[in-house]
This record gives C-alpha cells, sequence and structure tokens, in this order.
C-alpha cells in the first residue's frame, strides 16, 4: 500500500491535482482511496459532481454510531472518498478535526476492509501543527509531496510544510518526496522553485501548465481525466502520477 500526502497552501490547486492524480491512478487499476484534510470539506467534490458529502466530524457530531460506510462514498473511477471537515466556524479547532477525523477512519478499518493500494491524504499546508501535521507521522503517510507555485507565499508555506517533515524524519516518519510546480505564470517561476529544491536538498518531481482546460473541467464539476481525457492537460497529470510512483519506488520505503 502507498501512502501520500500532499501538501500545499490554500488555493494552490492542489485538490484539483489530487483528484486528478487519483483518477489517473484508479484507471490503471489501482484502487484508490482519497482522504481530504481540510476544514472546508472540497478535496473529493470534482470526483462526485460536486455532491455535498457528509463529513466525518459532521457524523461525530451528530451521531453516537456510525457505520464506515456513511463514512465514504465511491466517486468516479471507483475512487473511494473521505472528508475530514471541520468544526462550526470560530468553535473548535481544525487539526484536532484531522486527528478525530483519520482515528476515526482507522477504528473502523477501513484500511482493512478496502485494502487500497494507494491512499491519498490531501492537507492544508498554510499551517502545520497539530492535527494538520497528522499525516507526516508514523501509520499513515510515508511520503509527502509539496505541491508550489513560483509566488513568494506560495514558496514560504512550501519552506515551512518541508521542514516540518524533515522534524518528523528524525522519528522515522514520513519522507519528503519531492516538489510540484503548479505553474502561475510569474516572473523567474522555475528558477525560483528549482533553488527552493536545492535549498531543501529535495527534487522538483513535476510541472503542471497553468490550464483552462482546468477551469473548464472545474466549472463541469469534474476532473480533467474525466471531462477532457484527450486533452494536453490530461497526459500532464498522468507523467505527474508517474513520476510520484516513481519517487516512491527510488526510495523504496512508500
Amino acid at each position: 500500500m502507498l501512502k501520500i500526502a500532499v501538501y500545499g497552501k490554500g488555493g494552490i490547486g492542489k485538490s484539483t491535482t489530487v483528484a486528478n492524480i487519483a483518477v489517473v491512478l484508479a484507471q490503471r487499476g489501482l484502487k484508490v482511496l482519497q482522504i481530504g484534510c481540510d476544514p472546508k470539506a472540497d478535496s473529493t467534490s470534482l470526483l462526485h459532481d460536486n455532491q455535498k458529502l457528509t463529513t466525518i466530524l459532521d457524523l461525530v457530531r451528530s451521531k453516537k454510531n456510525f457505520t464506515l460506510e456513511e463514512m465514504i462514498c465511491t466517486g468516479y473511477a471507483d475512487v473511494i472518498c473521505a472528508e475530514a471537515g471541520g468544526p462550526a466556524p470560530g468553535v473548535g479547532c481544525a487539526g484536532r478535526g484531522i486527528i478525530t477525523a483519520l482515528e476515526n477512519l482507522e477504528k473502523k478499518g477501513i484500511y482493512e476492509i478496502y485494502q487500497p493500494d494507494v491512499v491519498l491524504y490531501d492537507v492544508l499546508g498554510d499551517v502545520v501543527c497539530g492535527g494538520f501535521s497528522m499525516p507526516m507521522r508514523d501509520g499513515y503517510a510515508d511520503k509527502v509531496f509539496i505541491i508550489t507555485s513560483g509566488e513568494n507565499m506560495a514558496i514560504y508555506a512550501a519552506a515551512n510544510i518541508a521542514m516540518a517533515v524533515q522534524h518528523f524524519q528524525d522519528r522515522n516518519y514520513a519522507q519528503l518526496g519531492g516538489i510540484i510546480l503548479n505553474k502561475r505564470n510569474v516572473k523567474h517561476e522555475l528558477e525560483k522553485v528549482q533553488e527552493l529544491c536545492s535549498d531543501l536538498g529535495t527534487s522538483l518531481i513535476g510541472t503542471l501548465s497553468r490550464s483552462e482546460t482546468v477551469q473548464a473541467s472545474e466549472e463541469l464539476h469534474q476532473t480533467v481525466m474525466q471531462a477532457f481525457p484527450e486533452s494536453d492537460m490530461a497526459e500532464e497529470y498522468r507523467i505527474l502520477a508517474d513520476q510520484i510512483l516513481k519517487a516512491c519506488e527510488e526510495k523504496s520505503s512508500c
């Protein structure tokens, strides 16, 4: 089982990227579980036509007992979808909510019952304290990939996430698998991200173009892989999926 966490600053295109990668892997015959670890609970929305998915925290708050089947849904290409959700605005801790969600999934036996080949944790990366660092910890992700653009705030967030990963590596937790550039077409973008990779001692494993195809697919509430499977952008996601798998295999710990 490959266990992969994808982090990135809010709005960087992380959830869109993860959902498209999930479809690529599923179409190649792998059983994929995508877990959204963002209070907005929109990580998997493109996989089930933007329909409202009951979050795990919704269930924790509203029901004393609930089943594993109530915590998940099956989306496009048979990707298994789960959303951690978050607290009511102004009440509670979103990071603690991620811990509660992952613990409940584990307690209900999702990994044993569904036996996914690939688990993708889609994690908000503006902060990496408390529960937001949970997917980096022992027993969850083996590799962390960070999505960034060349924008200064995105690079700043990526550097902070990488430092958190490096801190946990001392405890034999998740390893940094590499950086993914999601282009915003800012000045010297590639050079800035390559410099970040050099500073972090990691690799730029993939690049995604800024594309109107992505926006068009989101307006249809679908992934690019579903809406425009023959597009250049779909091919970029296929290449990126291959690079992610290669990065896992090279370090032999995924």
